[in-house]
């Protein structure tokens, strides 16, 4: 990475981690915390609570690795995954206080090489539409650039997103992307003269006294104070890999501990504000970061989650809006593998909650951080008893529908080439290569940019195999179907996730890979 300049002034403040009185015994919750990760196995949890000001709570629970007594305290660091895309949105603010960005400049008049697959979307996207899902991109497409690890770079993963057809029309459609978070940081790049890992480090993490946090997914990797993260692979829950690759971090490398994650909803909470009556950024700044842009859809919850039915719900600059109980809430969640976090503030009452955890359970947090805003709020609700259903239930659905796609194969059929007919490269517009080799009586498919991205192919019927992949923990099994030309050539391979639970990220249906001929 280029340093063109350096700025001159880089402020440290500290919040203190001074008690505010809370509206709970801190018994009862200590109890209700571990409750929660007894039910929804979850090894270790760091939880911030702030409210006026001040920390309420800033505790570790558990442990950081099963199997292991060594506790997680209040700085032990777990990866944040896309509550970083907050401190992505307010790096590029800082910047249009610098007047260098606007928030409707187009990201050509900063990036000229940029490119989507439509010429008007190219030239009409703007630096405020890179935040806020309204593209056209499908959801989660080119994630597979990245995810798993890949060999690209994040210029690279930039420059192919040319290549992906959009799904939708421009501004649309609300459709959750992470790679035009790619794109902000290299515009905070090309703008600022810094890599965003320094920006974000110098211009936010230091002034906010976010002194234990760091920047990069690979951080993960390096010990110390570190939740190691845990999935349940094939029903057992164990450790896992960290997500180690950092061509994506201004979508989601940051990782960090209840302390200071308090001191950073402190900071969004005030407008900004720091420590000793300083600013990060302006009030103006702290309105656009939550103004709504684009609507999301609104469901109607599970009768077992029924105060969670909103009046209104959309993406703002790096956050959700919506309204809980009355009240405007500015959230945000993350997921990684091993690393499920989330963010939760109610403005009006300068209260927030965050909750990291070093498991997959999206039921854990949420019981734990609407436990906590139900009391600020004086309200109660068994939000621990409604999600234990509402899984119970989602687990009932999920394995009927393994057992239709199951029960739907043709296992009698054969395919209509021999094996070593299927090898041979095969080529997607935007991804690049996949090799499919015949490797003794079997085939192998093999992600050339993926290193992780390598499975046998299992017939599965007619001309549809399953990739099997050798790492398990990708837990993302997939349908690789061929299509024959007339003359019984292959004209392409379609895929798909076999699963109807695999992580969005996980695009291969977004692949059409033509053979190398």
């Amino acid at each position: 990475m280029k340093y063109i300049f350096r700025y001159s002034l880089f402020l440290l403040f500290s919040f203190p981690l001074v008690a505010q009185e809370a509206p709970w015994d801190q018994k009862d919750l200590d109890d209700y915390v571990r409750a929660v990760m007894e039910k929804f196995d979850v090894p270790g949890v760091s939880l911030a609570v702030v409210k006026n000001g001040r920390v309420v709570v800033a505790k570790g629970y558990g442990v950081k690795e099963l199997g292991k007594s060594e506790p997680v305290d209040a700085r032990t660091l777990f990866g944040i995954a896309s509550n970083t895309k907050a401190f992505t949105a307010t790096a590029l603010g800082l910047l249009v206080e610098e007047e260098k960005l606007k928030w409707d400049g187009r990201v050509i008049d900063y990036l000229p090489w940029f490119q989507l697959s439509d010429p008007y979307v190219t030239r009409e996207l703007t630096i405020r539409d890179l935040l806020v899902h309204r593209s056209g991109l499908g959801l989660g497409a080119g994630d597979l650039l990245w995810w798993p690890p890949s060999k690209y770079s994040r210029k690279e993963i930039a420059r192919r997103l040319r290549y992906i057809p959009l799904e939708t029309s421009f501004r649309s459609a609300y459709a959750y992307d992470n790679v035009l978070y790619t794109v902000a940081g290299e515009v905070i790049e090309e703008v600022s003269g810094l890599s965003w890992e320094d920006f974000v480090q110098k211009r936010i993490l230091d002034a906010v006294g976010m002194t234990t946090s760091n920047v990069r997914h690979s951080d993960a990797e390096r010990g110390g104070n570190v939740a190691s993260p845990h999935a349940k692979i094939e029903g057992t829950l164990r450790v896992i890999k960290p997500f180690a690759s950092d061509n994506t971090n201004p979508a989601g490398g940051i990782n960090s501990n209840a302390e200071d994650m308090a001191r950073w909803m402190i900071v969004q909470l005030d407008s900004g504000r720091v420590s000793g009556g300083k600013r990060l950024y302006s009030p103006r700044t702290a309105r656009e970061l939550w103004s709504p842009v684009t609507p999301m859809p609104i469901g109607t919850p599970a009768p077992e989650l029924g105060p969670l039915r909103a009046n209104f719900h959309a993406y703002a600059l790096g956050f959700v809006v919506r309204d809980y109980r009355g009240y405007k809430i500015v959230t945000h969640t993350g997921g990684l593998p091993g690393y499920v976090s989330q963010v939760m503030m109610i403005p009006e009452l300068k209260a927030g909650v965050c909750v990291l955890t070093n498991q997959e359970s999206g039921a854990a947090f949420n019981a734990i951080s609407l436990y906590v805003l139900d009391r600020f709020l004086g309200a109660t609700h068994d939000w621990l008893g409604g999600f234990q259903a509402v899984l119970a239930r989602m687990d009932s659905i999920l394995a009927a529908r393994k057992e239709g796609i199951a029960a739907s194969r043709n296992a009698k059929s054969k395919p209509s080439l021999s094996l070593e007919q299927y090898a041979g490269t095969y080529r997607d517009a935007w991804y690049g290569d996949v090799v499919i080799a015949s490797e003794g009586k079997k085939l192998v498919i093999r992600f050339t940019k993926t290193e992780s991205l390598v499975g046998d192919l299992e017939h599965w019927q007619y001309d549809t195999f399953v990739a099997r992949w050798r790492d398990r923990e990708l837990r993302a099994d997939a349908f690789v179907t061929f299509a024959l030309n007339p003359d019984g050539s292959i004209q392409q391979a379609t895929m798909r996730a076999v699963s109807p639970d695999t992580d969005f990220s996980f695009d291969f249906h977004d692949l059409l890979l033509k053979p190398v001929r």
